[in-house]
């Protein structure tokens, strides 16, 4: 049987998952989304289009693509439906996306308790993006959640919502002082407005997988956030609510890991963090300005300046036992175009020790020197290139040595925004 593709981020999130992706679905015929919510916006730009999608498979631009949302995802009916009617007034049909009747639905309560945690944290803050997926997990994780499939039951989804709502409401009211929200005003919004423009969209998701790999069609898992977001394997605390990491794939989408074959790792040509957490190497300097400026650093969806650093070895070897990954994707080499010198971080001095693996207690990160291997900049512009042996020798220096450092090899490496904007690399030169 074909197996499927698993895309995941090897970072901290924003390493342009959306433009491989989409490159990657046009030979796929379907692209599931296995995790994650509307807290990670992933940007594609096509024929000179950008499109934004938080929610919506990056696949949904190819015709022949069947993008599904699957169980692992909460989904927020308001902008799943709000995105739907931007790609249809953009002339993209949202006809054939299916949800799955086992995802979560993130509620209002949701986001209000989001954000009110947040501000009792305080100076402890997560920096989460305050959109309700944290609570939409942890009620899932405490079975009060309700699904997608509650919007096929009218009677069962107000009576679910009221017990929720009810020990919700306690919380809200005697732990945070804020006034009690109305379950009647909640159901009405859901069932009349959300659960008629929803109901042709859900399907049994681990049937429809399952059949496509059945007929040898190709099946991409896209993840949101990254490796180093993830609930287990990420910078906890400052970490997303779910597991975008390759095995996340399996339980997300309701397949074995016998299934997925190709797992392509994303990684930036530079390292970016947001929020909160430990980063060995960040920069605070004119360089680090210089990549926000050039690399447009700002979140797709909070406009939050990002926090720039030179790539981490240390964590991309991390990333890829953890992912077991086939392949490194790398984006954004052209932002390095203009610099003099570039560093990988090879490994870390923590009070004089060397490691070259990360260290399983995080407290040692926020003490981690990194120790780094400098090369020279290529200072043109390789925004043009088509093809890997047209690289400068200084850019496939760095990019050979980020192979040898990981042990993984680089499949696509990505020289600017467009779609076109992609070096494959089936066409190297072995003998090199």
């Amino acid at each position: 049987a074909v197996s499927a593709t698993v895309v995941v981020g090897t970072q901290w999130g924003d390493e342009g998952k959306g433009k491989f992706t989409d490159l990657i679905a046009a030979e796929m015929s379907m692209v599931v989304r296995y995790q994650g919510g509307h807290n990670a916006g992933h940007t594609l730009v096509v024929d000179g289009e950008t499109f934004a999608l938080q929610l919506i498979p990056s696949g949904i631009l190819n015709p022949h693509v069947l993008p599904l949302i699957a169980n692992g995802v909460v989904v927020d009916p308001k902008v799943l439906i709000s995105e739907m009617d931007m790609l249809e007034e953009r002339g993209v049909s949202t006809e054939k996306l299916k949800i799955s009747g086992n995802a979560h639905l993130i509620l209002p309560y949701h986001q209000e308790l989001d954000a009110l945690h947040e501000e009792f944290l305080g100076e402890n803050k997560i920096g989460t993006t305050k959109r309700g997926i944290g609570p939409a997990y942890a009620d899932r994780s405490m079975r009060m959640g309700l699904r997608v499939q509650d919007l096929l039951d009218e009677e069962g989804f107000k009576e679910k919502l009221g017990s929720t709502l009810e020990y919700h409401n306690k919380v809200l009211t005697r732990v945070f002082d804020q006034p009690p929200l109305d379950a009647d005003v909640i159901a009405e919004e859901y069932l009349s407005t959300y659960r008629p423009r929803l109901i042709p969209h859900i399907a049994d998701s681990v049937s429809l997988i399952h059949e496509e790999l059945e007929k040898g069609n190709r099946v991409l898992l896209e993840g949101a956030q990254a490796t180093f977001l993830d609930l287990d394997h990420g910078t906890y605390p400052f970490v997303t609510s779910s597991n975008p990491v390759s095995g996340g794939a399996c339980v997300g989408a309701g397949i074995g890991p016998k299934n997925i074959d190709r797992i392509v790792g994303v990684a930036k040509a530079y390292l970016t963090r947001v929020g909160a957490g430990p980063f060995p190497t960040e920069l605070f300097d004119s360089i680090g300005d210089h990549l926000v400026d050039i690399g447009h650093e700002y979140g797709t969806n909070t406009g939050r300046r990002r926090r720039p650093g030179w790539v981490d070895a240390v964590m991309l070897r991390y990333a890829s036992r953890v992912n077991s990954l086939t392949e490194l994707a790398i984006t954004k080499l052209d932002v390095l175009d203009d610099l003099n010198e570039i560093k990988i971080c090879v490994a870390y001095d923590i009070d004089g020790e060397r490691y070259e693996q990360l260290p399983y207690n995080q407290n040692l990160l926020y003490k981690a020197t990194p120790i780094y291997e400098t090369f020279p900049g290529w200072k043109c512009n390789i925004s043009e290139i088509t093809s890997r042996v047209d690289l400068p020798s200084e850019a496939e220096n760095y990019l050979s040595f980020m192979e040898e450092q990981v042990g993984v090899p680089i499949g696509m490496v990505g020289v600017g925004p467009g779609r076109k904007q992609v070096l494959n690399f089936e066409e190297r030169d072995t003998e090199k």
